[in-house]
């Protein structure tokens, strides 16, 4: 037994050698909770038929609630024991019994349990049993020994793939969803679910989910305690049944898990197990504490990067624009300049031929200075020489590959409908003018996140992106979004990834709802904000 480091087959040898080295016709472990309902069960003598009959294991109640911490309880027959309440429909009889625990750490594992010795159990069956029960002791040990070294390892090479995704620039909610997913494997849980902040102050929500616990999503937290306290404080808790919050009706054991980093909070990762499920352990909250920090480490060091690749490329664009416009622009401006002061000087006149090569000279120099000062706008907004059409024309053919279909695009300007395909160039020239470069920036962020959310969540076969622009007095700019997916969750009226969209919104002075469309299928996003 010492040698098996897999606790399900160490048990299984346990349960043969003591049935073996006893004589007994039945042997059983039983691994029960704090309220002695079974949580393994391993069993010999046993037909499969039977098995199947009764249904569940036995719980540690009535003569196996007898059973003492230290010794055995040794009966010549089970029924004639004053806790003794019956067998269940379907068990085998049973008579003679030895019974005894397990204990690891000095605390009651499991407890060992054999039945129908011809001619009862004796002093040299009990000793036997404690024999083996301390082997099984320290071979149990060894076994969990092992394997809390294996999930260590198993969380550890999570949390450094987390970090690699972050590091190399992957987008923030695909590797929310590989944590969530990750956890659930290495955690050995049904669902795992990330709380994140809301857009309202002191908000928070189910933002992703495991597919198993899809009707999670969107689910309000704010005024759950446990989990209001591992985002403010940053304590984590094992829940012995999560089923007492409306939210995780259905779920028992659950453990959360807070996403801190630099004394504040980011999320919190919850994870599920169904109601009558083994409880998650110490070591399952330690480790996945330990996870939980080394990814939201994670995050903050991929956003510094990301902030310092953006602050130097910035850097250098602000050069290279203040060297064409400092150097470039002051040379051609010059020559054009002396080729201008030759043409009008009249000490020296030219030829009309000359003349006119010397008019072309300065038409190429003007030109010159005007490309270079769009290429200095460009440096400083890179799109900002492209249409706006055209970007979101660009974006919605990104997310063909991800959805599977093409999206249908419409743009509307003054209720005039422009066509993206064709290239209106008038009606998208006037889109550019009287759409401010930033806003503009916010449109195409707008459409991209829009589209990207339909792909992860909405399971949909159409999408509609409409770009419509009103000018006047009051001039907006309003993107819509709608699919015909699942939908918005019943919980909340916004979804995962949305979050940014409404800050985007707050942040230009409009706004941002996720609603149900007017046909009553799927979800329809909606952003509007002031043209400048």
């Amino acid at each position: 037994m010492a040698g098996d480091l897999d606790t399900r087959s160490l048990l299984e040898r346990f349960v043969a050698a003591s049935t073996s080295l006893t004589g007994a016709r039945y042997g059983a472990i039983n691994i029960v909770d704090e309220d002695g309902a079974s949580v393994e069960f391993v069993q010999s003598g046993f037909t499969d038929s039977v098995v199947a009959a009764l249904g569940h294991p036995p719980h540690a109640w009535g003569v196996l609630g007898a059973i003492p911490d230290e010794g055995v309880l040794r009966l010549d027959d089970l029924t004639q024991h004053p806790d003794f309440r019956g067998l269940p429909a379907g068990h085998p009889p049973m008579g003679s019994f030895l019974g005894a625990a397990v204990r690891v750490r000095g605390e009651r594992f499991g407890t060992l349990y054999l039945s129908e010795k011809p001619g009862g159990f004796g002093p040299d069956d009990e000793a036997v049993v404690l024999s083996l029960a301390a082997a099984a002791a320290v071979a149990v040990l060894n076994s969990q020994s092992y394997a809390l070294e294996v999930r260590r390892q198993q969380w550890l090479t999570a949390g450094q793939d987390i970090a690699t995704m972050l590091l190399e620039g992957a987008d923030a909610e695909d590797v929310l969803e590989r944590v969530a997913a990750a956890a659930v494997q290495v955690g050995a849980a049904d669902v795992a679910a990330i709380v994140l902040p809301g857009a309202d102050e002191d908000e928070l929500l189910v933002e992703i989910v495991t597919p198993a616990g899809r009707s999670l999503l969107g689910a309000d937290m704010s005024t759950e305690e446990r989990v209001r306290a591992a985002f403010d404080d940053g304590t984590g808790c094992l829940v012995a049944d999560a089923g007492d919050s409306p939210a995780f009706v259905g779920y028992g054991p659950s453990l959360l898990a807070p996403l801190h980093a630099q004394g504040r909070g980011m999320g919190v990762l919850v994870l599920l197990r169904r109601t009558g499920a083994a409880p998650f352990t110490d070591e399952d909250l330690t480790l996945a504490q330990s996870f939980a920090r080394q990814a939201a480490l994670a995050f903050v060091l991929g956003e510094a990067q990301r902030l310092r690749g953006h602050a130097a490329v910035r850097d250098e664009r602000t050069r290279i624009a203040r060297d064409l416009h400092d150097l470039a622009i002051q040379q051609l401006f010059a020559a054009g300049m002396q080729v201008q002061a030759l043409r009008t000087d009249p000490t020296g006149p030219v030829s009309a031929e000359a003349s006119q090569v010397l008019e072309q000279v300065v038409g190429h120099v003007d030109a010159g200075i005007r490309q270079i000062r769009v290429i200095v706008r460009t440096l400083d907004d890179p799109g900002a020489t492209i249409p706006l059409v055209e970007r979101v024309v660009a974006e919605v053919e990104l997310a063909r590959s991800s959805l599977g279909f093409a999206p249908h695009l419409s743009v509307h300007v003054d209720g005039v409908a422009v066509d993206p395909l064709a290239g209106d160039r008038v009606l998208t020239g006037g889109i550019d003018e009287v759409v401010a470069p930033g806003r503009a920036n916010n449109v195409v962020a707008v459409v991209r996140e829009g589209l990207s959310n339909v792909a992860r969540h909405a399971r949909s076969h159409a999408v509609s992106v409409r770009l419509t622009v009103t000018t006047g007095d009051v001039g907006q700019v309003v993107v819509e979004v709608e699919d015909d997916g699942v939908g918005v969750p019943p919980a909340r009226t916004r979804s995962s990834g949305t979050r940014n969209l409404a800050q985007r919104a707050e942040e230009s002075g409009g706004s941002f709802a996720l609603l149900r469309p007017a046909s009553g299928r799927g979800a329809l996003l909606r952003w509007s904000a002031p043209l400048d």
